[in-house]
Order: C-alpha cells, then structure tokens, then sequence
C-alpha cells in the first residue's frame, strides 16, 4: 500500500502540504487537551470586544471549523449576543480581525478616520491576481487617481444614456423572448444563471462595446465568463481558508486551485488585454474617433494599458455578479410576498410604451423593495479594511496596526438593535414615507447603519448605474410574468466575493393575467 503513495509524495508540492497539515493537526491535538478551558480576549491585551471561543496558539480556529459551514449566521449571532454589536475573532494563519455591525464603527473606518483604514496588502494580496491595481483593489495615490477618473466617466449622460440602451437592447431582444418561451412551453429555467448571462451580455456591451450572447435562446457557453467565475471564486475561498499560509503555499508552488486560478487569470487579462489593442488600433484608424463605452474612453484618456485593463475587470466583476445576485434574491423575495409582488408590478404597468431613465426614477414601490431585499441579503457580505496605525473605534473596542477591521451589511441588516423587532421580516414600507401610493423617495438611511454600498470616500459610484439595470429588469419582467419557485426549499446564502443563491434559483414562469 505504501508502495501507491511514494510517487506522490516524491512531490516538493504535495510532501510540503502533508508535512503542514501534519504540524496543524498536532498543534490543534495539544492545545484543545491541554487548554480544554475557555479563554477570553487572548487578543495581545487589546481590549474591547466580545472574543468568541479562543485558544492560545489557535486561537478560535476550533470554533471557526465548527461553524465554517454557517460563518455568516454565526457571526451574526455573536454580534447581536455583544453589547457593541462588535466581536473580535483571532486565530491561527490569520491577521487579529475586528468584526462590527456598529453604524458608528463603520463610519469611522469608511469616514471619520477614513485615512487609517485602507485595504491594505492583506487583502489586496487575495484579490491582486484578478484585479491586479483595479480601483477595488487600490489604495493611496493609485486609487484616488482611479476614483477620479471613474467619477467624471460615471457622471457623464452618454454613459447613462448608453447604458439604458444595452438594457433595452438585452431586455427586449433576448431576456423576454426567452422567457415568453419559457412559459409557452411551461418549462422550469434556473433565473440566476439567466440573470448573470444577463448582466454580463449588458456589462459587456457598456465597459468593452461587445456582445458576448450569453443570452441567446441556445445559452452557449463563453470562456472568458467561465474564467471570471472560477477565478472570483477561488479568491475569495482564499479569504475564508482557516490557515492563510495553506493557499499561499500552493500559489508559490503552483498547484491544485491555485494553479488553476493563475490559468483562468491569464485568459481573462489575455482576452481583455487583446481587445484593448484592437480598439486602439481602430481609434488610430478613425483618428481618435472614440465610442461612448467605458474602454474606449479610458483608452482616449491615454491610460497605460495595465491600468485600462485592471480598470476594466474591476467594473466587469463589479457591474455582473452584484445586480444579478441583488435581482436573484429580489425575485425569490417577492414570489414569498405576492400581495407586494403585485403592487410593484402595478406600478410598473403605469408606465406606457419604453422603459427610461425618468420613468424609472419614479418607481418608488420597485425601489423601497429593493432596498429591503438589498438589506436581508447583500451582494457583498462582508467588506475588510487593514488598519494603517493603533486606534480605537467609538464602542471602545482597540484596534492595532495591521489588524483587520470588518463591517458586516449581511448581519447588519438582522440586527433588532438597527432595524427592531421585526428586522427579520420582509418589510418594504420601512423604506418610504406615507402612503406607498404616494410619489416620494425611498426613506433616506444612513450609509453606516445601511453599508450595501459603502460610504465615505470609498461609497460605490455605480450605485445609481445598479439601480437603472436593476430596476429595468425587475418592471420589464414583472409588467409581463409571473416568477414562481419550482421547489419549496428555503434557498441558501452563499457569500463569496459577491454573494449567489447555491444551486440557482429554478422557477415556473407564467404570463402574467
């Protein structure tokens, strides 16, 4: 028998894996039997905070295996059992991290001392393979340069009005036809997967000025896609791997996921990298003529190619996996509540003729709705900065240099503290003032106790773009058809670096009468 494993351990890679699970395992055996007790704030005596069961040299690493599968709910529960709603979780292969759902805390790390708290090189390291020094992946003097950049390109009308464009064109020309055959034929489609081929056909259209076709009636595959999903998910698994040196190992020694994750990196920066050169070869032909799409502007502003194609994977990653995770647990939310289902396809069917930005502006119904369902289930989680210097946040909980600091929208938005009582609940109206019939604003929150889309500096300068697409896709689809869920089985969250409902959502799409 022993003779069937020589040759792989005659590999540097898999002996070096071995002998370090082996160190981890004996070092976990000695100190559960030796320290069976529970100690708290074993923190380098930096105070404040609830410590969730910690022991020396692991730290809570127990506590983390044993509640790996359910990380979200079980920070949510230590942080509503804390009396700041912060807690401070240390263990072994992993920077100290403070975890908060204080709207105080979050304001000071993303505001008041905006300065102290940049991504740092922790978790610029996860995510630099991918987005390289992409705005979401940039601190200092890089990132207010991009963030300048990126703040004139969003506010310009032509990119607006280009992107209402993509979304009729994606909407009326592929989304609906596809799912009016759905329906005449009464088969059950997986919405997700149909959301996300969505958005990246219109994310596409708007960053790069191509068309993928991922929504064709065939739902071909497409590479550069595939790569975008393996890659983002093989990230951000690096961020919850309970001992950080295990993924960093095997990036060094190019194995197992992380050789694949440098495969799928190299096609997409091939791929972009390619269309980079061939739009600046037809921008040379036409003179400098340039398209309203977000490359073609970035190419005209004379951006070194790395910084335009970082840039671009950034709002390519960004503009695809959040609307369609936001539209995906949106949908599900309102097939659960068909009363408010209804009044929001009201609303849209007041609107006659084409879908425009104005129209969409005034659906206050459709946005409070997504508000709420934005606020029980977050594209982004969790969101982590690494703090430059020693401070201490509001409640009084310390930070040292170097530590990670986490706000938490996901568990944010069950606190009873924020939201009361009913915080579990699917409430809309707690987003509009008066009569939801009436035409007012969507209840103004604040940023810190709301973070879905950051705030302070760093607050995402798409949110207004999300909104248009998402809320174009929700009246198009609701004035036409009725979504219902072709199981019973609650559906479960899964948080990577953007959030996704396990296993799709697959519905029964009927006209609507």
């Amino acid at each position: 028998m022993a003779a069937l494993f020589l040759p792989f351990l005659a590999s540097p890679a898999a002996l070096a894996l071995v002998l370090l699970s082996c160190s981890f395992a004996i070092v976990l055996l000695i100190s559960i039997v030796v320290f069976p007790g529970r100690f708290r704030d074993l923190s380098n005596g930096r105070g404040g905070g609830e410590v969730p069961q910690t022991y020396p040299v692991l730290g809570c690493l127990a506590a983390f295996y044993r509640n790996k599968h359910r990380l979200l709910d079980w920070y949510t529960e230590l942080l509503a059992a804390s009396p700041t709603q912060t807690i401070v979780v240390w263990r072994l292969g992993a920077p100290r991290t403070v975890v908060t759902a204080n709207p105080q805390n979050v304001e000071h790390m993303l505001k008041t001392n905006f300065g102290n708290y940049p991504k740092g090189k922790p978790f610029t390291e996860l995510l630099g393979d991918l987005l390289g020094c992409g705005i979401f992946n940039a601190d200092g003097d890089l990132w207010h340069t991009q963030r300048k950049l990126a703040s004139h390109e969003f506010t310009t009308r032509s990119l607006r009005e280009l992107v209402v464009g993509a979304l009729e064109a994606e909407a009326d020309g592929r989304l609906l036809p596809f799912l009016a055959a759905a329906a005449a034929e009464e088969r059950v489609v997986d919405l997700q997967e149909i959301l996300r081929r969505f958005a990246f056909d219109t994310i596409c259209m708007i960053s790069l000025g191509t068309d993928p076709g991922c929504l064709e009636p065939s739902l071909p595959d497409s590479s550069l896609a595939a790569a975008f999903d393996a890659a983002s998910e093989i990230c951000a698994r690096r961020g919850t791997a309970p001992v950080f040196a295990v993924w960093k190992l095997k990036r060094a020694l190019s194995v197992g996921s992380e050789r694949v994750l440098k495969e799928r990196v190299g096609h997409i920066h091939g791929a972009v990298m390619k269309l980079i050169c061939r739009r600046k070869e037809g921008m040379e032909r036409e003179y400098g003529k340039a398209s309203d799409d977000f490359l073609s502007r970035l190419i005209s502003g004379g951006h070194d190619v790395e910084v335009v194609r970082d840039m671009v994977i950034s709002f390519i990653m960004a503009g695809r996996d959040t609307t369609s995770s936001a539209l995906t647990w949106f949908f599900w939310m309102l097939s659960c509540h068909p009363d408010i289902e209804q009044q929001v396809a009201n609303e849209a069917a007041q609107v006659k003729g084409k879908l425009d930005y104005h129209n969409l502006k005034e659906m206050r119904v459709l946005e409070a709705c997504l508000y709420e369902s934005m606020r029980l289930y977050p594209p982004v989680a969790w969101d982590s900065k690494h703090a430059a210097g020693d401070d201490v946040l509001p409640d009084g909980t310390r930070v040292g240099r170097g530590d990670r600091v986490t706000y938490f929208p996901y568990g944010m938005g069950r606190m009873e503290t924020l939201w009361g009582e009913d915080a579990a609940e699917f409430r809309p109206e707690r987003w509009q003032l008066g009569d939801p019939e009436e035409d007012r604003e969507a209840t103004k929150v604040s940023p810190f106790k709301y973070p879905v889309f950051q705030g302070g500096p760093r607050v995402c300068l798409g949110k207004e773009m999300a909104f248009v697409q998402m809320k174009y896709v929700a009246a198009a689809v609701l004035r036409r058809f009725e979504l219902r869920p072709a199981s019973d089985v609650r559906p479960v969250f899964v948080p990577l670096l953007t959030s996704h409902m396990a296993g799709g959502l697959r519905v029964v799409v009927r006209r609507r009468g």
